[in-house]
This record gives structure tokens, sequence and C-alpha cells, in this order.
């Protein structure tokens, strides 16, 4: 039965009296065309652990910290020896070995620029992913992209080549630039990389150019181990177009892995106020920023005039409110068996309020249809960067914090 609505005395009289009633909504303070973001859950210092948490498919898990010290981690690759590789966006290369952090940074990085505290807009510069070469016990290669300076007000994305000798990095040499195009934006910000099952690098850029042929920016980009262009990239002679491109029409790229099953590349993407998204990338296919898009402009207006991604590729899963899509993980270990061929991405912040950071975790059936999804970690209130699945077959979170940290996802006892 439902109850019937009887309007406050106030109103009532109000409106016998023919009076109209304002109803006015809160001024909000904006930067730079942004709203400025609240404060109250923010800034929370994480415990010393560990945590233990009951999940949603009954498995209890605790969450350990590792390692403190780390600033604003982006990326971590594991080593043969088990020694892990992690980035800093500031520009540091740090060594964990057994689960210490060397106080030492790797020497040899090449000069990047990294501006601003995590969090604040246009803060995605600097040092950012590091990834093995698929042959690395042959080679020894390893590559880090990061922000170049191209002069006093523009950069680009670029990504070095070195080798690895235990104590640093040797022959550091750039393999790719990315070109601006004819675009007169600042600048391509944060990218992510990955190496597919085709032995090829995949680099996914930002830039304020998506829908620009010319440009690298808003693109995902595929290349051969030495920078050069593989022949049969979807775009190969045609006129206009940056032969690299392998799909187009991307905002901001914070996450990018190789689906073990089906050998695709994924791609995690931020939307504006919402919109958020996981891809996957087909050769030559448009995702259709700014075009369309499920998100609302930081103002308060839908970014298309009908949300949707119609005449575009649609995501396979999407987020409103936005969560700030980062780090992206396919489990396939065994120590945490419920999980297993579940898909995990870090998030910055849900619903633009800082301190609302957390890991969530997507169940999807045969055909990668989504089923469900639980957050993970809420209540640490930390930005979660980076999630990868370590060679132990657990789960390992970066913490994008000025005071960041290294946590690991085990069962609990």
């Amino acid at each position: 039965m439902r109850t019937k609505y009887v309007a406050p005395l106030a109103v009532l009289l109000a409106i016998s009296a023919g009076v109209t009633l304002a109803f006015g909504q809160r001024t909000v303070p904006f930067s730079n065309g942004i709203p400025v973001a609240p404060t109250g859950l923010a800034n929370k210092p994480l415990g010393p652990g560990p945590f233990v948490y009951d999940t949603g498919e009954g498995m209890k898990i605790r969450v350990v910290v590792v390692t403190k010290g780390l600033s604003y981690p982006f990326s971590m690759t594991w080593l043969p020896d088990g020694t892990l590789l992690v980035t800093e966006r500031m520009g540091k290369l740090r060594i964990i070995r057994n689960g210490k952090l060397d106080p030492q940074p790797v020497p040899g990085v090449p000069m990047n620029v990294g501006t601003g505290e995590s969090g604040l807009p246009g803060a995605v510069h600097g040092l950012m992913d590091i990834v093995l070469h698929p042959q690395y016990a042959q080679n020894r290669y390893l590559y880090i992209n990061y922000t170049k300076p191209l002069d006093a007000k523009r950069n680009t994305v670029a990504i070095a080549r070195a080798s690895w000798d235990a104590k640093g990095l040797m022959n550091v040499k750039d393999i790719f630039v990315a070109s601006l195009g004819t675009s007169t934006a600042p600048g391509t910000s944060t990218a992510r990389m990955a190496f597919g099952k085709d032995g090829m690098i995949y680099l996914a850029t930002a830039g304020a150019d998506p829908q620009d042929p010319s440009s690298h920016g808003g693109k995902v980009l595929r290349i051969k181990d030495d920078g050069s262009v593989p022949p049969d990239n979807p775009f190969v002679g045609k006129a206009g177009y940056k032969p690299e491109i392998y799909t187009m029409g991307h905002r901001s790229s914070l996450g990018l892995a190789l689906h073990p099953r089906t050998g695709q590349m994924w791609q995690t993407e931020n939307g504006p106020n919402g919109g958020d998204e996981i891809n996957i990338l087909k050769p030559g296919a448009n995702y259709g920023w700014p075009m369309v898009s499920y998100g609302r402009q930081y103002t308060g207006p839908w970014q298309s005039e009908r949300p949707g991604h119609d005449g575009f590729e649609p995501p396979v899963v999407m987020w409103v409110p936005a969560i700030a899509t980062s780090g992206l993980a396919f489990y396939t270990g065994d120590k945490l068996p419920a999980w297993k061929g579940d898909v995990f991405v870090g998030g910055l912040r849900t619903g633009e309020i800082p301190g609302t950071g957390h890991v969530e975790r997507i169940l999807f059936n045969e055909k990668m249809e989504e089923l469900r999804r639980e957050s993970l970690l809420v209540d640490l209130r930390q930005r979660i960067r980076d999630i990868r699945q370590g060679p132990d077959g657990l789960l390992y979170v970066l913490t994008d914090e000025k005071d960041g940290a290294l946590l690991r996802i085990e069962p609990a006892p």
C-alpha cells in the first residue's frame, strides 16, 4: 500500500496564497572550470595494517602493507629474481627487495617532467609505466614511458628502452617520441604501456586531439620493440594518419593489460564527471571521445547531447559516477581462488570526492559480459594507482599518495 504524501503546512499555506516557492542550490566554487573538490574524507593516513576483510564471494582476505616511503608511485614490474621495480611519477625509479625499499633511487632515468600533487587538475605527467620485454631473459631490455619536455611550454610522451645490470639502467635510448601534429595543446599527458601477444608495444596516450589522425594524442599506438611501425597497423599508408595509430577517440588512459585467454588488449579510460570505461581494443576502431560519452562535463551538462556511443565502439564496462579508473589486472592465480578470472581496476576517487579511492573487482561470463562487481579497500581512503598480479600469485596495489605504499592482498589465515 502506497503512503500518501502530505505537504508541510508552510508549503500548503504558501501555495494557497499564490506564493512562488524558490528552492536554491548551493553555489559551488570552481577553479579552471572544475568544481573545487571537498576534503572532508581526504588525506587519511594509511594505518600499519594488516587489514582483514570479508568479501562478496565468501573469501576472507588480508591486506598487508609491504612498504611505505614511496612518493606518488605509478607502476611496477618484477624482475626474474623477485626484485620489484616501481616508478614514481615525480621522476624516480625505486627498488624493493624482500619487502624492503632501497633508499637510493635507480640511476640513469631519462629526464622527465612531473608537475603537481596527484589529484590536482593536470597532475598526470612524469615517469609512468615500466614493462619488461617478453624475451627479457635473453636481451635484458626494459621499457619506460615518460613525459618528455619539447620546449618551455610543451611536452610529449616518449618510450625509452634500457638494459638492466642490477645496479641501474644502462644504454638508455628513446625508441619513440609521440608527435603532437598540428595541435596547439600543451601536449599529451598520462600514458600506459603493455606488450601484446603479438610482441608489439601498445601505448595509450591522452591529449586534446583524439579525433585528429595527424596527432598521436588521445590514441592507442602500436609499435615494434625498436619503435618502428608494424606493416599491418590499420592506418599504414592512409593519407593524413599517423601509421602508429591502432585505435582513436580516447580521453585519458590509466590502465592497459593483455587478456590472458583471448589475447585482446583491454584499456581503462577516464571520462569527465562520469563515463569511465573499460574498452576492448579493436584495430582501427574509434571509441568516440569527445563526440560521445556516458559522462557529464565538469560544469554539469552532459558531454554528449544524448549520452551513449552511437556510431562508435562502445565500452564493455562503464561507471556513473566516475571512479577515476587507473591500473588494470586480470587475476589468473590460485592463491585467491574465488577471484580467478576476475578483472581488477584501481580507482583514484569516486563521484569527484577525494578520499574515496578503492579497488573494483568485476566478474564476467565466458562471453566477457559483466555479471557483477565489488568495491574493495574502500575504508582505507587511498588513491589506487596500480594493481598487478605478482609472481607469487597474489595481488599487489600501489597507493597514489605523497606518502605512498605498496600493499599485498592475500588469503586471510
